[in-house]
């Protein structure tokens, strides 16, 4: 987004040049935030009570003896919201993937990064948890500098073991709560119940998310988002000027100048405290337009608030706007790039809808065996061999029975199969169908047949019964 404005100012484009992360030597810099307080931190707090609430309860909850939401990418079995997604739906799974990453589009387009400053877990945990106990064990960002300059005293191991051991612990229930949502709470209380040597895969996975997610909250931090993560390099492509985003109202703010009492000021509101760039979590300066590290935590709103209720000027010099407001003093939310990603998710969600809607329970295949042909029985009837699969596209135990609907036709199985599918689960044959040659006027007739579970008509399918010419 272009946020220069060659009437008022020049600006300075030089920030371009070099990643904020990394210093003049190629070292990182370390970024030590101030603490955040204000009108819009209090609401991302309680924001943040709400989304870690949902967090943790969530896999607890149940619908019909199942997990709410379930995405277990190892056996590729998904539960969202009570809709069971087995192996035999990935079209389903990748038709729901597309029109989630199509949303995202819309509302980025739209609302700019606000997922990744009120709702995305990297910054949720980070700045709401991991930064919150760091502030109440090390004290605000001077404090934190110093202790970290100092020499190791007993007091500074004291703090350091006390912060670290805490953010381990975290980590550790974060990678529990991880897991919950990839196999389950069921089975992951059984690493409680029995001997750990019995799930030492689940024990071993456990201990790695957990060293991983200490890594991420306790070293990477902000390069989880401005080198891992791409959604910030892609906001260049998904926004525009009318997205609503983090930004500075250059217009009113500059040229900048330093507050000066007693003497009378021509410059703009912005009296460079530099507060919007202490309070900064990725260690940008907003005024100089948005920014690839910015995840609209709202922290430098608050800090420019409070710098402006002091001073006596209006505040918002930093707020929730768009280019094109900060320039024409209007907004377009709506425009025709939005109506066709409206249009497009529209179609999707309703081809979605549909699927679901004619979904059934099994999906079963069922071919003439290969190299097989037709016999004429004595009692006037023909038989064709065929091959067969079942399988439950439901995640609960199904007692499917097959059956002809052809007048006078017979299924003969081979063997006494159990057709009993436990959840995703699949079952094979072999099965006779055999006609009554009457009932045969041509050489090929497409048959239809049905699965059932007892009385419940489950799916209807065809195939095609091969028979002598008269």
């Amino acid at each position: 987004m272009n946020t220069s404005n060659t009437s008022l100012f020049e600006p300075d484009d030089t920030f371009r040049d070099h990643f904020s992360a990394v210093n003049e030597d190629g070292k990182r810099n370390w970024f030590y935030p101030q603490k955040p307080s204000g009108k819009w931190h209090n609401r991302r707090v309680w924001f943040t009570i709400l989304i870690l609430t949902l967090l943790f309860v969530t896999p607890f909850l149940k619908l019909n003896g199942q997990p709410l939401l379930l995405l277990n990418v190892i056996d590729r079995k998904f539960i969202i919201f009570g809709l069971f997604i087995g192996p035999q739906d990935y079209w389903l799974f990748g038709l729901t993937m597309l029109s989630f990453m199509l949303f995202i589009v819309l509302f980025t387009t739209i609302f700019g990064r606000l997922w990744c400053g009120w709702a995305c877990p990297q910054t949720v945990f980070m700045e709401m948890v991991f930064r919150k106990i760091e502030y109440a064990i090390e004290g605000d960002a001077g404090k934190q500098k110093l202790l970290n300059k100092a020499p190791w005293t007993s007091d500074k191991i004291l703090k350091k073991g006390l912060k670290y051991t805490v953010f381990l612990t975290v980590s550790f229930l974060i990678a529990n709560l991880l897991l919950s949502y990839v196999l389950g709470v069921d089975e992951l209380a059984k690493i409680i119940r029995e001997p750990i040597q019995e799930h030492l895969p689940l024990f071993t996975g456990i201990v790695i998310f957990t060293l991983v997610f200490y890594f991420n909250f306790a070293w990477l931090r902000d390069q989880a988002c401005t080198v891992v993560c791409p959604y910030g390099r892609l906001q260049g492509v998904l926004m525009d000027r009318n997205s609503i985003v983090v930004a500075y109202d250059y217009k009113r703010g500059e040229p900048r100048e330093k507050l000066h009492k007693g003497q009378s000021r021509s410059a703009g509101d912005c009296i460079s405290c530099f507060q919007c760039v202490n309070v900064c979590p990725t260690g940008i300066d907003i005024r100089n337009g948005t920014q690839m590290e910015c995840v609209n935590c709202t922290a430098c709103i608050d800090a420019c608030d409070n710098i402006m209720d002091k001073i006596g000027f209006d505040k918002g010099l930093i707020r929730y706007t768009s280019e094109n407001a900060i320039v024409n003093g209007t907004n377009k939310l709506i425009t025709k790039r939005v109506i066709a990603y409206i249009a497009v998710l529209v179609l999707l969600w309703s081809v979605l809808a549909y699927t679901i809607a004619v979904r059934t329970d099994t999906q079963t295949t069922l071919f003439r065996a290969p190299g097989s042909q037709y016999i004429e029985n004595n009692d006037g009837t023909v038989s064709n061999l065929y091959t067969f699969k079942i399988f439950n596209k439901t995640n609960r135990l199904v007692h499917p029975e097959i059956r002809i609907e052809a007048a006078g036709g017979r299924l003969q199985f081979a063997g006494n199969p159990d057709l009993t599918l436990e959840g995703a689960g699949m079952s094979e044959g072999t099965v006779f169908i055999i006609m009554p040659k009457s009932q045969l006027k041509k050489r090929k007739t497409k048959l239809q047949l049905s699965v059932y579970q007892g009385n419940q008509k489950l799916e209807t399918f065809e195939t095609t019964f091969v028979a002598p010419e008269e």
